[in-house]
């Protein structure tokens, strides 16, 4: 089994080294100082209460270097992923089965949904159907992506917490695609289940990121504060409960409530959000997936989101200000 990390930042690259120590066949695109430290030192694991370990992997710059996969896992930022379609053909061949890792409402939503809006586009992640074209959601298998990792220095991730990928066909089906790769992930020590309701997990995820990232990048407050200010919680509240009125539309369902998700925002403690960090980092912030994906939303199914609205202006404009967005 052939399992190419497209993207092997600090979760790509947690992944690659977990597969690659476990002796997967496991090869990695990545770029600048992170792929020369790789390519001439190995890729290096630190892990809580373990020596850290060092594994070579086949890492390229240029997809055309790997040749065609079985595996293709994405670990990009959504807004990422449609300028290098192309870039990433070298991967696929006939039977490649492209594996979405990526955070936000997926471009493949619409794919075996079932309903009125089967087969729907989405404008705000997928931008001129790149990836429904370039990969052909055929192809696709959802992943949830839950650890929490960093790239310490070029060539080294530090995993922070968690070691969950969740795997889902779009039909909800226990494909043997599905299964072979769980059975990778979890001989390489992860948990990767196999859900057949993948949807409502990757909405229990993105309820948290629609709202506190956006509200972190505006207020610069951590997770722990803005969580439990009133004024910063109200609002959260508001968009996490239009957006889970437009899930519902689409049939998802929520095993928790929306206060229950909040506290658990605010249980994580002083965490700065991918957002916030992005935007400190002056690092294109992830605005769409997160958040005009909802929107958009709300538009097919005619829902109002008025807090989530005004939220996506304001924090569209903070990035654009930055140079960030758009």
């Amino acid at each position: 089994m052939k399992i190419c990390i497209f993207g092997a930042g600090a979760i790509g690259g947690y992944m690659a080294a977990k597969l690659a120590k476990a002796g997967a066949e496991v090869s990695i695109v990545a770029r600048g100082p992170h792929l020369a430290a790789i390519q001439s030192r190995g890729l290096t694991l630190i892990e809580e209460n373990a020596a850290p370990v060092t594994v070579q992997v086949r890492a390229s710059a240029a997809a055309a270097d790997l040749g065609p996969q079985d595996y293709v896992i994405v670990t990009l930022k959504a807004h990422s992923v449609p300028p290098v379609v192309g870039a990433m053909q070298p991967l696929i061949g006939p039977n490649t089965t492209v594996v979405s890792g990526v955070n936000g409402v997926p471009w493949w939503y619409f794919h075996k949904h079932g309903g009125a809006l089967e087969g729907t586009r989405l404008a705000s992640v997928d931008p001129g159907d790149a990836q429904w074209n370039g990969f052909g959601p055929d192809r696709v298998l959802g992943c949830v992506v839950y650890p929490a990792a960093e790239v310490s220095e070029p060539g080294t991730i530090r995993h922070i917490e968690g070691n969950r990928f969740s795997l889902g066909e779009p039909d909800g089906s226990k494909s043997d695609r599905a299964v072979a790769l769980s059975q990778a992930l979890t001989a390489a020590g992860l948990k990767a289940p196999v859900r057949p309701r993948l949807r409502d997990e990757i909405w229990v995820k993105l309820w948290g990121n629609l709202s506190f990232n956006p509200i972190s990048a505006l207020t610069h407050a951590t997770l722990d504060v803005l969580c439990t200010d009133p004024g910063t919680r109200a609002v959260a509240r508001r968009m996490m409960v239009e957006a889970q009125e437009v899930a519902e539309k689409l049939g998802v369902t929520f095993p928790i409530d929306v206060d229950r998700r909040i506290d658990g925002g605010a249980a994580v403690g002083a965490h700065r959000t991918s957002m916030l960090q992005d935007l400190l980092a002056d690092r294109p912030m992830e605005i769409d997936a997160l958040v005009t994906s909802v929107q958009e939303l709300g538009k097919l199914t005619q829902t109002a989101t008025p807090t989530l609205d005004a939220v996506q202006a304001l924090v569209a404009l903070r990035g654009r200000v930055a140079g960030l967005y758009g």
